[in-house]
């Protein structure tokens, strides 16, 4: 009687916000919490788009197309997407409900239950959610941190595929670990999609977040793969809207985005609010960009060489996403955490970071790992990092 579903017991919790109650119980104490656990930019949305939302002038807000507003989806077509040399009609693209809903379609569209998709672990832990919400496995290669997390052979994907494998999902650049791949990867990655009649579903919401003089090569542009590319974006991390929840799902595949549609009929439309203030962002000036990826690579550099001065800590240099793993000489990250936010304090202040376990689905692995997000200024990262050395000094679990 009362009894919630098995399904919703068994949900995995996210490893990004399952400590939040931690950090709020903290901050009723009176203590600052520096966040270095989530991916939540402090730098200004582009002025153009808080202006949309300022200028919204309707007494009401009503349905929008349950594609999404129709300048949105021009706009993003022209002003975006044929900028960045990414061909495309508007009847490729549905606005979403943020990328998570992106990748919750992508999926639910290319398996069935009982499918697989295989992953590089560690891999955003939502997909792994999303998996499961449709019954399906997400079947991981591993990467080593020790080896920079660097794509694997191709030999690995073709190992891990089944009867079973209905897609390949990428995340590049790669929350958590920033790896980037190359346009060599890519059309390798390509290969094997055709190869086994795979989709590719290709998450590339930190495009812009690229810090190396090779420009970033999305998967739409991987030649004779047209029908079989599933693109997740966003416009959270490159306009700094991370509240907006408005994403985009896009494919050249008629039939992916027929079905698309069907999903987004039934949830009824996109946050309009969200969408207005999308529409003004894509007026967004150059200079914003540039100026955005110079304070990243300096927050990464910092954040980099910082970490690894610490005894028994040890990061390789992300080249994208404003991410980075780090193995730490604790036994569990996750108590380490939690202890942190309990227990340890300099002058009234400590420092969150996020569990990495969840990010891997091989058991056991990651437990010494934490995503560690250089989202703060760096005065700011200064002070977190001092305060994570002194607490690894401090922890009664260290490991050295």
């Amino acid at each position: 009687m009362g009894k919630i579903s098995n399904r919703a017991q068994q949900m995995p919790a996210s490893a990004i916000r399952k400590l939040v109650p931690y950090a709020d119980a903290a901050k009723k104490e009176g203590v600052k919490v520096y966040h270095l656990n989530i991916g939540q930019p402090d730098i200004k949305s582009p002025q153009c788009a808080i202006d949309a939302i300022k200028n919204f002038s309707l007494d009401h807000v009503s349905y929008s197309h349950s594609a999404g507003l129709m300048e949105l989806r021009k706009g993003l077509v022209e002003k975006y997407y044929k900028k960045i040399g990414i061909d495309i009609s508007v009847s490729d693209l549905i606005v979403t409900v943020a990328g998570s809903e992106s990748v919750n379609l992508a999926i639910s569209i290319t398996c069935d239950e009982g499918d697989e998709v295989i992953v590089l672990e560690p891999f955003y832990t939502n997909y792994n959610t999303f998996a499961f919400m449709n019954g399906v496995t997400l079947k991981a290669i591993s990467t080593d941190i020790r080896e920079g997390f660097q794509v694997p052979a191709m030999e690995e994907f073709e190992k891990a595929i089944t009867e079973k494998t209905k897609a390949i999902l990428i995340c590049n650049p790669g929350n958590p670990t920033g790896t980037l791949y190359t346009k060599e990867e890519m059309l390798a990655l390509g290969e094997i999609a055709r190869k086994h009649d795979l989709f590719l579903i290709s998450d590339e919401v930190y495009r812009e977040f690229c810090y190396t003089d090779e420009p970033h090569f999305s998967a739409m542009d991987i030649p004779g793969l047209e029908d079989k590319v599933i693109l997740i974006d966003s416009v959270s991390k490159r306009y700094n809207l991370c509240g907006a929840r408005v994403g985009c799902i896009i494919s050249r595949n008629k039939d992916v985005m027929a079905a698309a549609m069907k999903y987004a009929q039934s949830r009824l439309c996109p946050p309009v609010l969200g969408q207005l203030a999308s529409i003004g962002a894509l007026d967004t000036p150059d200079e914003y960009f540039a100026a955005v990826k110079e304070e990243y690579i300096k927050r990464r550099d910092y954040m980099i060489e910082g970490l690894n001065k610490i005894e028994g800590v040890y990061s390789p240099v992300p080249m994208g996403a404003f991410y980075t793993v780090a193995e730490l000489p604790v036994d569990d990250v996750e108590e380490f955490a939690k202890w942190m936010l309990e227990n340890f304090r300099i002058d009234n202040e400590t420092t969150m970071v996020t569990p990495a376990a969840s990010f891997y689905s091989t058991p056991d692995k990651g437990r010494n790992h934490a995503r560690i997000a250089y989202v703060l200024e760096v005065d700011e990262m200064k002070k977190a990092l001092r305060i994570l050395e002194e607490g690894l000094k401090a922890y009664p679990g260290r490991t050295i």
